[in-house]
């Protein structure tokens, strides 16, 4: 394998030349289609994956059904559930769903013991990362307490639109987004097209008035 996905992670290009090498010679690069449940409740890690290509939804599901979206991992990112589970010899509590075709770098369990043991820099690496998505999820945990609905609906029309006026969503789907109830999002669209910020159909959100939507999520923005 070649080295230039390590440019694609900030902190490993700090790495000593051993470990840099272990690194490389251990690893592997995988590919998984979209679609695809890469770990679950109940699994143990085997592996831990650096994104290069692709997105990842990590998502915990309830034993009625009801889905709440934790996070993401993009292009350059790390999963930090797999983290924990790794270093605490747990498995997983929540699942991660390739929301687009993936390719990613894995790193085996023994070759993570091993460079986290070794190397002041690999161990910096995965702390960065890990303390940087703690601090994610504190904000989400925040947000669904916290901030208003109509608010963090309008945030979430905005992130999702990622500049385009059509959404492929289902009002299930935004609710496990906002962590809520699939009534209270319908309740909430149904307001925004009365306003005639949006448009729905099927499966789909269109925005219509896009200056409005984005007005009220910059609201408690800073």
């Amino acid at each position: 394998m070649t080295t230039d996905w390590i440019a694609k992670f900030e902190g490993l290009s700090r790495l000593e030349a051993s470990v840099r090498d272990t690194l490389i010679r251990r690893s592997s690069e995988v590919t998984v289609p979209e679609g695809t449940v890469i770990f679950g409740p109940g699994k143990s890690p085997a592996n831990l994956l650096l994104l290069l290509e692709g997105r990842v939804r990590v998502q915990q599901v309830s034993e009625a059904g009801r889905e709440i979206v934790l996070y993401r991992v993009e292009s350059g990112q790390s999963c930090v559930l797999t983290t924990a589970c790794l270093l605490a010899y747990e498995d997983y509590s929540a699942e991660g769903v390739a929301e687009t075709d993936v390719r990613a770098v894995a790193i085996p369990r023994d070759v993570f013991d091993e460079l986290v043991s070794r190397s002041v820099a690999f161990r910096t690496f995965i702390f960065t990362a890990y303390s940087k998505r703690i601090t994610d999820l504190f904000l989400v945990i925040e947000e669904i307490a916290f901030r208003r609905m109509d608010i963090r609906l309008a945030q979430k029309l905005v992130e999702l639109s990622r500049g385009d006026r059509h959404i492929r969503a289902t009002h299930q789907q935004m609710a496990a987004e906002l962590g809520t109830a699939r009534e209270v999002v319908s309740r909430q669209l149904g307001e925004f097209q009365r306003r005639g910020w949006i448009g729905q159909s099927r499966g789909a959100i269109e925005l219509l008035d896009i200056s409005a939507v984005e007005k009220l999520a910059a609201i408690d923005a800073a």
